[in-house]
């Protein structure tokens, strides 16, 4: 069974079953740069990853968790670009849509790493169904926190409750439940810290030309040329 990029992660746990014997995704790209993967052996340059306790693997997080290798290289590159460790990165990403990049709440976040509508807009993220748009869009953000309240936890329950929740109850952890165990799964995912508190940081959308296509391309550092515009 091969599914597209689109609906890879909703199609593989609802219909692919795969053995103890046979716990293996095979990951490849075809002509066209489309992400494919599939139960079975793949032509080309391909990667495997092995299914963890393959005898669940219908549960959405389980088969997710299992691919989250083909967004390593957006990841670490979106972490150097906005000064955010790639760790926490993924950590952010396992909690919120458990690497799933079909996801939507029950309010409306979307994608891997839980855009709101309003949010996406304001980090230029166009289609918040893209991985690398949603990772790029999420990281920008989540940087601009841990910039703005000097400390990884705040910025986490800042991502999850609105900065707006922590400003009120005083630079701390808001007293919501769902906020405080968001920030206490991720933190027993991967260490968090404090970072040297500064100013707010604004994040500049920047119009580029990249193999003669322009493209939108968000930083935190002022462009010195070109045209951009103020975001946040």
């Amino acid at each position: 069974m091969v599914v597209r990029a689109l609906v890879s992660t909703l199609a593989l746990v609802l219909g692919l079953a795969v053995s103890p014997a046979a716990a293996q995704i095979y990951v490849s790209r075809d002509a066209a740069g489309t992400i494919l993967l599939s139960d079975q052996p793949l032509a080309g340059a391909v990667r495997t990853y092995a299914v963890r306790n393959a005898t669940n693997v219908r549960t959405t997080r389980g088969v997710a968790a299992d691919v989250e290798g083909i967004y390593d290289k957006t990841i670490e590159a979106a972490s150097a670009t906005h000064g955010v460790r790639p760790e926490l990165v993924r950590a952010v990403i396992q909690v919120e849509s458990g690497f799933n990049p079909r996801a939507r709440s029950r309010v409306g976040a979307m994608g891997l790493m839980q855009l709101m509508p309003a949010t996406a807009a304001d980090l230029g993220v166009d289609n918040p169904w893209d991985p690398v748009q949603n990772i790029n869009g999420g990281v920008a953000y989540l940087g601009s926190l841990i910039r703005e309240f000097g400390d990884e936890v705040l910025a986490l329950a800042a991502y999850n409750a609105g900065p707006g929740a922590v400003n009120r109850y005083g630079q701390r952890v808001p007293p919501y439940r769902e906020t405080q165990d968001y920030v206490q799964k991720i933190a027993r995912k991967t260490d968090t810290m404090p970072v040297a508190r500064g100013r707010r940081t604004v994040i500049y959308k920047v119009l580029e030309e990249v193999d003669g296509q322009t493209q939108w391309r968000l930083t935190d550092t002022k462009p010195t040329s070109g045209h951009y515009e103020v975001i946040r």
